[in-house]
């Protein structure tokens, strides 16, 4: 197992997955993969109870945190059971398993920071079943970060991401949203802070059990999603005028009267 003798650990963050679980499972490629960890927040179902029964590490919050909590034990259970390369799998079968091998690939041979599998670069997100005021909303919101974090990314707002090590090291992710903002701000800092960062085409399912956001709460992260990126946008200017202003004058000593 591992790739280039990288260690590979596979970080799920789960709310209600119990039926879609095992099929997310058995499509993993088992000679990738040296662990897997689910995060189970306070489900309403077995999910919990069916991944000890699959053989997963299992972590179950108390009470629902949300989606950003999750991510946040996800991570730092992964880093703390040495992982070199974390990929973020959700277990509702929505993004195909599959692409594990190639997304920690890019990371372990290609030296990428951070891999995203994007529904937008395949061409195919509403022949999947994406909502078309999903699609819409992803098109407008990618291209007013692209403009204000200067990147070119075909999305931000993919749940499917491998990460290097060291960018879960470098990114101080507790000061972040616990909500589904933070998916966005950890995407923001990467790129702001020069991250290596990569994109591969993802086809991406969606069917009654896969999980999705309902419609106000997606308005609502649309919203976080323009503060994110005008503060962005903020942090660029800063810094850009910071570099141009002219270093501060030294005023020479004056020679005292002899």
């Amino acid at each position: 197992m591992s790739i280039s003798g990288r260690k590979v650990v596979v970080v799920m963050p789960a709310y209600n997955a119990e039926q879609t679980l095992r099929a997310t499972l058995e499509d993993i490629p088992a000679d990738l993969v040296d662990h897997t960890i689910l995060v189970d927040d306070a489900s309403a179902d077995g999910t919990a109870r069916l991944s000890r029964e699959l053989g997963l590490e299992t972590i179950v919050h108390p009470a629902n945190r949300g989606y950003g909590a999750n991510q946040k034990t996800c991570y730092r259970a992964a880093l703390e059971r040495g992982a070199d390369i974390v990929a973020m799998l959700h277990p509702d079968y929505q993004y195909t398993p599959r692409l594990l091998r190639a997304m920690c690939s890019m990371v372990a041979e290609a030296d990428y920071d951070l891999v995203l599998g994007s529904r937008i670069l395949v061409g195919s997100a509403l022949e999947g079943g994406m909502p078309l005021y999903k699609y819409v909303s992803n098109r407008f919101l990618t291209l007013f970060e692209n403009l204000c974090l200067g990147c070119k990314l075909s999305e931000y707002h993919t749940g499917y991401r491998v990460f290097n090590r060291r960018i879960l090291e470098a990114i101080d992710f507790d000061k972040f949203s616990d909500d589904f903002i933070f998916d966005n701000q950890m995407l923001a800092e990467a790129i702001l802070r020069s991250f290596r960062i990569g994109e591969i085409s993802c086809p991406a399912r969606y069917f009654a059990d896969a999980s999705s956001i309902s419609f106000s709460r997606s308005c609502r992260y649309g919203l976080g999603v323009l503060g994110v990126s005008l503060n962005g946008l903020r942090r660029r200017l800063t810094r850009r005028t910071a570099s141009n202003s002219p270093p501060p004058q030294t005023a020479e000593p004056k020679e005292e009267p002899s």
